[in-house]
């Protein structure tokens, strides 16, 4: 009788993981997902939803391929109890269920996202009328075999004549949340993506007009054509983006009277756009960036912002008692830019090292927009990981850090008969668990799972 409730040890390499998985177990994160995402086939051992919850799991424990779930998860007892699974599918079942993925399954699967993301993230909770909400909007392409559904030549950095797809995405930057990811064929560019991307974002933040006002939309040049600029223009949103054309770059920037000098990139220089125009629909500045190359010849873009210089030096954290200087009213201009790339750009590169965006490749498009919409939820789970532990020492951890090293730290579970978790001994000696053993007890607090390093 005794053993009947002693509690079984278990352990695992990912202790500090599966104090997530209480916790977004208490949390009943998954259960949209549960609700809303009826794919058409038969219960046998596992639900559809439990399978694609084995995915989630499996992206959060480091796995870069859906064949890694059966030595990630299926192989991790503790884990599964710890995320609320009682077992774990095969992955080849996984497979099957995702391959089973019909279209209507991913507006559904798209829907419960946006539901999940309004429940729990910071981004949807933005204070508008305290400071803007910056939307960062890009494209990455994912290579994939040429037998892949919308598998087209297109842009793949560094691989000529490769095939694949797109990922387009619009990120929250001030909080590094993914608000939408889609993905299109292989040979669509940002100028054809836009604005679907921002009107699915529209629906996930529920943006009115009077939040599209407090809202600036930051994309590169793949985003500057007219018909985009003056499209989110009319939309009442902020835009601060690159010019489309080069050559008219070129010729805009002959008016440029007053060049001034990067102060931390002498090779750049940058001027106002003299030259008069009434092709956009709201007012915009417009600064001309010139940088030499090694032939000695100029490269020029254009900036194309509604912010007015009261927007952009309190943006890049500058006094307004600045606006009477012109190099330092343009340089601000053109560093608000420039934090895209540590934005929407630095995403995709996290994502790529840390959840293998670039490695799960399907080759029905169904399963490819379900196994992107997971890795899409993993990136916010992680994101809300951190904020949640609030520990000062994953202040500047990224993606690949968080799943290699936070959740990657051994321990044992200690599990009731009833198959719950009651209390989760970290490896002491792991560089990170003495520094994470308070954050974790402050998240577990309502859930009656004990934290500690195993001491006696």
């Amino acid at each position: 009788m005794n053993e009947s409730i002693t509690p079984t040890k278990q352990f695992t390499g990912c202790a500090s993981l599966a104090a997530l998985g209480v916790k977004l177990t208490e949390l009943k994160l998954f259960e949209p997902i549960v609700q809303q995402v009826q794919i058409a086939q038969k219960t046998i051992k596992d639900r559809p939803s439990d399978k694609l919850s084995d995915v989630l799991i499996s992206i959060l424990a480091g796995a870069h391929g859906l064949v890694e779930i059966n030595t990630r998860l299926r192989a991790d007892v503790g884990l599964q109890r710890a995320f609320g699974r009682s077992r774990c599918a095969e992955q080849s079942v996984v497979q099957d269920t995702l391959n089973a993925c019909t279209a209507a399954n991913v507006k559904q699967m798209e829907q419960a996202i946006d539901d999940i993301y309004r429940q729990h993230s910071q981004g949807y909770q933005h204070d508008y009328q305290t400071s803007f909400q910056v939307l960062d909007v890009d494209m990455s392409g994912l290579p994939c075999g040429p037998k892949a559904a919308f598998a087209t030549k297109g842009y793949f950095a560094k691989q000529r004549n490769r095939r694949g797809r797109q990922l387009g995405r619009v990120l929250a930057t001030s909080y590094g949340e993914i608000v939408v990811d889609r993905l299109f064929e292989g040979k669509t560019q940002l100028t054809g993506a836009l604005q679907p991307l921002m009107l699915a974002a529209e629906e996930s933040l529920q943006l009115d007009e009077d939040k599209r006002r407090r809202t600036i939309v930051r994309v590169d040049a793949g985003g500057g054509s007219l018909d985009d600029v003056n499209w989110l223009l009319a939309r009442s949103y902020l835009v601060h983006c690159k010019d489309y054309s080069g050559q008219q770059a070129k010729r805009l920037a002959k008016s440029v009277v007053d060049w001034y000098a990067d102060p931390h990139q002498p090779e750049r220089a940058f001027g106002w756009v003299t030259e008069t125009t009434e092709a956009y629909v709201r007012p915009v500045q417009r600064i001309a960036v010139r940088c030499r190359k090694l032939d000695g010849q100029f490269a020029y873009g254009v900036l194309i912002s509604a912010l007015s210089a009261q927007h952009v030096l309190t943006l890049t954290d500058q006094s307004l008692s600045l606006l009477a200087d012109p190099a330092t009213v343009l340089l601000a201009y053109v560093t608000f830019y420039d934090q895209r790339g540590g934005g929407v750009e630095t995403s995709f590169k996290g994502d790529r090292q840390g959840l293998g965006i670039g490695k799960r490749s399907k080759k029905r498009f169904a399963a490819q927009q379900m196994v992107m919409l997971l890795g899409s939820l993993a990136h916010n789970v992680i994101v809300w990981a951190r904020h949640w532990l609030a520990s000062p020492a994953l202040h500047h951890y990224g993606t690949l850090r968080m799943v290699r090293d936070v959740f990657h730290m051994s321990g044992f579970l200690l599990i009731d008969a009833f198959g719950q978790v009651v209390q989760i001994v970290l490896n002491q000696a792991a560089p990170l668990a003495p520094a994470l053993v308070d954050p974790l007890c402050h998240l577990l607090a309502g859930t009656q799972v004990a934290i500690n390093l195993g001491q006696t």
